[in-house]
């Protein structure tokens, strides 16, 4: 069965989206969500968050957040938490007897015993928690251009309604290719556009970049990125070397070392 984060992230290429796409519409940073898609939950302030966060993700791509929810919960969520234990008050002690010989007076009559927080104290301090949590997952979720946390708090169906619209793209001619490179960690490429050609770009990247040609030919320092070319998923099977392909409005094919771009 596939983990969490596969789950998320296999959907989120089924939509054509990326990881910059997710974050604008859930506006969830994009760390945290590469965290969700690693599974790398302790880089998140606490469980709250985290199914918080699962749900989201799970809702935009069309998942069932119930299940992956429910499956964080069996398999990471830390036992102790949520666990609270109820102290009563201590038993009074008493002696029967009083010391000496003198004869034992009229015991006093008891008072009343101060009973138990009644159930509407503890309902009340329950939604007074739950609304400060709320209010830190907003703040965590936010960035600096964000709305005032009283102006988001709404419902799933209101949000889902007030979503920005996608960016509209220019259109692409007929015969040329774009290539998207969206990197996991810092990641060498080198892309020119055919031999004997200048370099269109060389570097290290850490966030996704995208190139367009007529014909691109890629060098790839390593197979950890993820590649979309004209929008589709191209996979690049893992390798412990580096890679090189060639991409054209015919197809692709995969380069040799000598033929790659600043071999």
């Amino acid at each position: 069965m596939p983990s969490i984060g596969d789950t998320l992230r296999e959907a989120r290429m089924r939509q054509g989206l990326d990881i910059a796409d997710v974050e604008a519409r859930t506006k969830i940073r994009a760390k945290y969500l590469r965290a969700l898609e690693h599974e790398e939950f302790d880089m998140l302030p606490g469980a709250t968050f985290v199914k918080t966060f699962i749900r989201t993700y799970a809702e935009l791509v069309g998942l069932d957040p119930h299940m992956l929810v429910e499956e964080y919960r069996a398999n990471y969520e830390p036992r102790d938490e949520g666990e609270v234990q109820t102290l009563g008050p201590p038993a009074a002690s008493r002696r029967d007897r009083r010391r000496g010989g003198a004869l034992p007076g009229p015991r006093p009559t008891p008072g009343p015993r101060p009973g138990p927080p009644g159930r509407g104290v503890l309902l009340a301090g329950m939604a007074a928690v739950l609304v400060l949590a709320v209010l830190l997952v907003l703040g965590l979720t936010g960035g600096d251009d964000e709305e005032p946390a009283g102006e988001r708090a709404a419902t799933t169906t209101t949000e889902r309604r007030q979503q920005p619209k996608p960016r509209k793209r220019p259109p692409r001619p007929a015969n040329a290719v774009a290539l998207r490179v969206v990197p996991d960690t810092d990641t060498y490429v080198c892309v020119d556009r055919g031999p004997g050609t200048d370099i269109v770009f060389e570097g290290t990247i850490t966030d996704p970049q995208t190139f367009r040609g007529k014909k691109l030919r890629l060098n790839l320092g390593r197979t950890g990125p993820e590649l979309r070319v004209n929008g589709k998923p191209f996979e690049v099977p893992p390798a412990a070397n580096p890679v090189g392909y060639e991409f054209s409005p015919g197809g692709s094919k995969e380069l040799p070392s000598g033929e790659r771009p600043c071999a």
